[in-house]
């Protein structure tokens, strides 16, 4: 992790069951643009991880519907995805949540050890990323 990442879910946590992450203040952010990274390092088979994205204007009162979620996890891997909360300017926390299934042989306690990174992109990555997309529309 960098020095401009910070961790919605700490590197190599280990679960069995649903729970959240640390609550992150975001008011103080430049930009209102994320890259957030799942990072699964480890998984036994036969089961399932949800981790979605919540946020909070007070960091009391949370969105009762995600406002991102990863797609539904079965494997080890790095996964990015784009957090935009310009459309939000009200929200000043975020936290993540997860759910964890098992099923099929063995024990029925779901194991992952996994962690969710949140990193601001910068406002000129912003700008040349929207000029290309324009330029190939």
């Amino acid at each position: 992790m960098d020095s401009n990442e910070l961790a919605l879910v700490p590197a190599q946590t280990v679960v069995s069951a649903k729970g959240d992450g640390p609550i992150l203040d975001i008011s103080g952010a430049s930009n209102r643009v994320y890259l957030l990274t799942l990072s699964i390092t480890n998984i036994i088979e036969q089961e399932s991880l949800d981790v979605s994205i919540f946020g909070s204007a007070d960091g009391a009162t949370w969105s009762a519907k995600s406002i991102a979620q990863f797609p539904k996890k079965f494997y080890c891997e790095q996964a990015p995805l784009l957090l935009d909360l310009t459309a939000h300017p009200d929200l000043k926390f975020v936290r993540a949540h997860w759910e964890v299934a098992r099923w099929g042989r063995g024990g029925e306690t779901p194991r992952f050890e996994f962690g969710v990174t949140l990193k601001e992109v910068p406002a000129d990555i912003l700008r040349e990323a929207t000029a290309e997309a324009k330029a190939m529309a």
